[in-house]
This record gives structure tokens, sequence and C-alpha cells, in this order.
């Protein structure tokens, strides 16, 4: 999928140019864990894609809505688990029930969508951000899913 297709889906979806922006930028850096190692036009699409539920709401049931226009829209199944399951390090299906959303296992499995999930952790609004800046910003988080998150930046660290 062409980065422009990406872009005109996002605004067709009520995305506004911040979101555009982020959503670049993500996509920038998630390219940066891709050398020879996973799919470079899944995570591209994936990233591009990932915030297309925050034409809807902006808060956590983005990814959840995310996943529903991307079904609507045809998209490849793969894109829309990159959209459901970006959420800081994934969300079990306990987690997602407890937060009101479907209860479903949104934890990012395959590579793609660890690094699409990994780089949006690293990136507020278009500014790239430090793992500790990261850790800062989810002090209020639950401590399983502060340690999550240091877990999925440590393994994606590996592929930089």
């Amino acid at each position: 999928m062409r980065e422009e297709d990406c872009i005109a889906l996002l605004r067709r979806a009520g995305c506004s140019d911040d979101v555009v922006a982020h959503c670049r930028a993500v996509r920038d850096l998630a390219l940066t864990y891709a050398d020879g190692i996973a799919d470079r036009d899944l995570i591209e699409a994936g990233a591009l894609l990932h915030d297309i539920g925050r034409g809807v709401t902006h808060d956590l049931h983005h990814a959840e809505a995310g996943g529903a226009i991307c079904r609507a829209f045809g998209l490849d199944e793969r894109i829309e688990r990159i959209v459901e399951r970006h959420i800081g390090a994934g969300l079990t299906a306990d987690e997602c029930s407890l937060l009101c959303l479907a209860p479903r296992d949104c934890m990012p499995a395959t590579l793609e969508e660890k690094i699409v999930a990994h780089a949006d952790n690293l990136v507020k609004g278009t500014r790239a951000i430090t793992m500790e800046e990261r850790m800062m910003h989810a002090i209020a988080l639950p401590r399983r899913q502060r340690k999550r998150i240091r877990r999925l930046g440590l393994e994606m660290e590996l592929f930089r």
C-alpha cells in the first residue's frame, strides 16, 4: 500500500493533520527497525494507519475503532491487527474487558506488530523520545503494563 493511499484513508476516516503527521513520524521510526528482518511494506502501511481510529475518538477505544475502520475499508487483516494491537505494549483480553473494550487479545504478536507498537511508544506528537522519557509518561500505568512496555522496548532495540 502506497503512502498516498494510506493518507487518503486517514483523511477519509476523519483524521486531523496532527494525527497524519504523528503517523508519518511513527512510520519513519518504525522503518529504522525493519531493515532485513521484517516486512517493510506491512510496517509502513501499519504504522501510517495505526491511529486511523483517532478520526472517531482519541481515547483508548481508538485502536478498537481503527480495527473496525480497517475491516470496513477491506484492508489486509495484518494491518487491522497492527492497528488493534498498538496500544502501549498491548492489552490482554482481561485488560481490554476491564477497560470496556471488546474482550480480545490485543497483544502484539508478530514482529511487525511489535515494531509499530514500539515506534508509537517512542513518538510523542512528531518528536522521537527516549525510552526513559516514555517510561516517565507511563508512570501512572499499572506496574504490569510498565514492565511490558520496557520489555518490548528492550526486545525491539536489539533490531536497531
